[in-house]
């Protein structure tokens, strides 16, 4: 038990949470939409405090982040507990466990053995990830404070539906996210994720709005999201709203959860969307989840060399010295140092 953030009181034993942009107004005895914020007696406490879930070291391609320390180490941890309904959830079990077994599963990992543990497996980051790291806010915000002191960056992995407040909070400690833009309609949003399209690019403005480093993705879902008018959407909102440099990672579906009857992303798809992007100004787009194909490594916006090879999550060759192309000297966008 520990109480929780971005909350006030409402009538009666009623409270109003402010954390993300559901705004949940919950009675006495009862959790908000994310299954693991709890109002008892008036007050509002977060029930997943200090208990992961899931703790392990990932290379930081994996989340996937292209531009912030490209080949080293990331310590990923979760708690149970999500906002979103995705129907293609790929942590299911675990993003809505306290909602099917109304339980709250974990170890008990305190933000001071994050941060430990991190340091001793050589990781250079803290991704907050796995579940929507908006629900363990305050778990996340500790162990960020520590981790930053202990010179070592922190990353949201994120759906992109936290409140403007809960983000002004975390920024001085948060360093970089990549945020989900997982379709361009209200429909496609309201039907396969249970949240609003437009919550997600206003938490995107402000992402900007507070200088944290953003990269995009986007899970290309046959009938769902890979229609033309949706992927010319998200490539022009983020060259127009956000900036030209920042990457876009079109990845590739497999079937799971409740669209586990749709078919898998045909690379055809990945490499329209990739393209898409160029079209639209972006000067990095990335194709995810089917390793070797076109649209993995990093190349100079300047001089069109690769400076950064990969396969999958591994890195072949990096021409980068602290963010400049080693051939034309371009600075590229990111962080590297």
């Amino acid at each position: 038990m520990h109480e929780a953030r971005f909350w006030k009181k409402g009538k009666g034993e009623t409270v109003h949470c402010n954390l993300c942009r559901f705004n949940c107004q919950i009675t006495h005895g009862k959790r908000g939409l994310c299954g693991v914020r709890e109002n008892r007696d008036g007050t509002l406490y977060s029930l997943v405090y200090g208990r992961s879930v899931a703790s392990n070291v990932d290379p930081i391609e994996k989340k996937p982040l292209f531009h912030l320390l490209p080949g080293s180490l990331s310590y990923s941890v979760a708690t149970v507990g999500c906002n979103f309904r995705c129907l293609h959830c790929q942590n299911y079990q675990i993003a809505h466990s306290p909602r099917i077994h109304d339980s709250i599963p974990g170890e008990e990992l305190s933000p001071e053995d994050i941060v430990r543990q991190a340091v001793d497996a050589g990781c250079q980051s803290i991704s907050y990830t796995y579940t929507e790291p908006t629900i363990f806010f305050e778990y996340a915000c500790d162990t960020a404070v520590l981790a930053h002191e202990a010179g070592l960056k922190n990353v949201f992995v994120t759906n992109g539906y936290t409140t403007n407040e809960a983000l002004e909070a975390i920024a001085p400690y948060l360093d970089a996210a990549n945020v989900d833009l997982k379709g361009f309609t209200e429909d496609f949003y309201r039907k396969v994720t249970g949240a609003s399209l437009q919550g997600v690019l206003d938490t995107l403005r402000e992402y900007k709005r507070l200088g944290i480093w953003i990269e995009v993705t986007t899970l290309i879902i046959p009938n769902h999201n890979d229609d033309n008018t949706q992927l010319q959407g998200i490539a022009d909102f983020i060259a127009q709203e956000l900036d030209a440099a920042t990457p876009w990672h079109v990845t590739a579906f497999y079937p799971t959860y409740k669209l586990s009857d749709e078919k898998p992303t045909p690379v055809e798809s990945l490499e329209r969307a990739r393209q898409i992007g160029i079209d639209a100004g972006l000067h990095h787009v990335y194709t995810g989840n089917i390793p070797g194909a076109d649209g993995e490594s990093t190349i100079c916006p300047k001089c069109g060399k690769t400076v950064v090879a990969r396969h999958g999550f591994r890195l072949l060759e990096d021409s980068l010295e602290n963010g400049v192309c080693v051939y034309c000297r371009y600075p590229l966008a990111g962080v590297w140092q």
